[in-house]
C-alpha cells in the first residue's frame, strides 16, 4: 500500500510539473513590459538574457540617466537603476537619450546621445564601458565621439551593427538625415571610407530618425522611425538591401498606431532568437488618450515575414509576447 501511495505521489508532481511548465510556456508578459516611462529601447541578448536598455521618458533636463532591464524569458523582468548618468558623463547635462549596446573581448560598450545638439560642440553621441551588462558604465572618452552636425544629420539615435566581415558600422542620425561610418575596433574613433571620407549619407525616402540594421537569409533589413515622436503618425518603416550600405529603397510601414491598443508605436529594436527562430519587435508607444509627449511605454511584439523574405505588418497587442526562457 505504501509503494501504491508513493507511485500516488510521484503521479501527481509529475503531472503538476508539467502543467506548471505549459502555463509557463503559454504566459505572456502584457504591454507594456515593464512599468514606468521609457522610451527608444534597445533590445540584445548577453548571457542567456534578454536585456533592453530604454531612454527614460522624462523632460528634457530631467533626462539624465539610464536604467535596464533584463529578463530570462521575456515575461519576468528585473530592474537595473542608473547605469550612468551625467555624473559621470561630464560633457552631458541634459537630454540623455537612445542608446545602442554591443559587447566585445567581454566587455560592453554603451553607446548614447546628450545634450539634444544644435550647434557643434554642444553635445553629440558619447560611449561609455563597463565589465557587465547592468554596469556601472565609465566614460570610455570624456568628450564625444561625434560632436559635429554632418550632411545635415544631428548626431543622436545611433546603432551599432557588426557586419558578418568584423566591420563595426555605426548609423545614426536626426533631422531627416541618416550617416553610416565604420568604427575602429577600439570604439573611438572612425576608419576613412576608400574616398577618404569618415561619413557617407544613407538617407532613404521618409526618413525622420532611429536606425536599426540585422540580416537575415543574406540580406540587410534596414529600418527607422517616420512621423513626430510626440504625434500619432509616428511609426516604423523598412528597406532591404543587399550590403550594409545601401541603396536602401523603402519597402513601407511595418509598425505604427493601432487607434484601439496604443499610439505612436516607433523607435523600436530587433532581437532574434535562435533557438525558437522567433523575432521580437521591442518598441515604444503612447498609452491610448494620454496626450503628453513624454508618456511612453515599452512593448513587444512578435515580427513575421512573408514567403518572400518581406515584413509582415507587425500587430501590436496588449497581451505581449508569450514566455520564451532561453535556458
Amino acid at each position: 500500500m505504501r509503494h501504491i501511495l508513493s507511485l500516488a505521489v510521484v503521479c501527481l508532481l509529475q503531472s503538476w510539473l508539467a502543467v506548471s511548465a505549459q502555463q509557463a510556456n503559454t504566459s505572456k508578459a502584457g504591454n507594456p513590459v515593464f512599468p514606468g516611462r521609457y522610451a527608444d529601447p534597445e533590445g540584445i541578448i548577453f548571457d542567456n538574457q534578454y536585456w533592453i536598455f530604454p531612454t527614460s521618458s522624462l523632460p528634457f533636463d530631467e533626462q539624465v540617466s539610464f536604467d535596464a532591464f533584463s529578463s530570462p524569458d521575456l515575461v519576468t523582468w528585473t530592474k537595473h537603476e542608473n547605469i550612468i548618468d551625467t555624473a559621470e558623463v561630464k560633457w552631458a547635462r541634459r537630454a540623455m537619450w537612445a542608446p545602442a549596446i554591443l559587447k566585445k573581448d567581454k566587455k560592453y560598450y554603451f553607446f548614447f546621445g546628450a545634450n539634444d545638439m544644435y550647434h557643434e560642440g554642444e553635445g553629440g553621441i558619447g560611449v561609455a564601458v563597463s565589465d557587465c551588462p547592468e554596469g556601472p558604465y565609465k566614460d570610455l572618452l570624456g568628450k564625444p565621439l561625434i560632436d559635429k552636425i554632418i550632411n545635415k544629420a544631428q548626431p543622436i539615435d545611433q546603432f551599432v551593427f557588426q557586419d558578418k566581415d568584423g566591420t563595426y558600422y555605426m548609423f545614426y542620425g536626426g533631422w531627416r538625415h541618416c550617416n553610416v561610418g565604420k568604427l575602429k575596433d577600439d570604439f573611438t574613433g572612425f576608419i576613412p571610407f576608400e574616398d577618404g571620407s569618415l561619413f557617407k549619407e544613407v538617407t532613404p525616402e521618409n526618413y525622420v530618425e532611429g536606425p536599426f540594421m540585422f540580416v537575415r537569409n543574406g540580406k540587410y533589413y534596414f529600418m527607422w522611425s517616420e512621423g513626430n515622436w510626440t504625434a500619432d503618425d509616428y511609426c516604423v518603416a523598412y528597406a532591404i538591401a543587399d550590403n550594409p550600405l545601401g541603396p536602401f529603397k523603402r519597402i513601407g510601414k511595418i509598425l505604427q498606431s493601432d487607434n484601439n491598443v496604443g499610439t505612436g508605436a516607433g523607435h523600436h529594436s530587433v532581437i532574434f532568437e535562435p533557438k525558437s527562430g522567433r523575432y521580437y519587435c521591442i518598441y515604444h508607444r503612447h498609452p491610448i488618450g494620454s496626450t503628453d509627449g513624454n508618456d511612453r511605454v515599452v512593448c513587444i511584439d512578435e515580427m513575421h515575414f512573408d514567403e518572400n523574405g518581406f515584413i509582415r505588418p507587425i500587430v501590436i497587442t496588449n497581451d505581449g509576447v508569450k514566455a520564451n526562457p532561453l535556458k
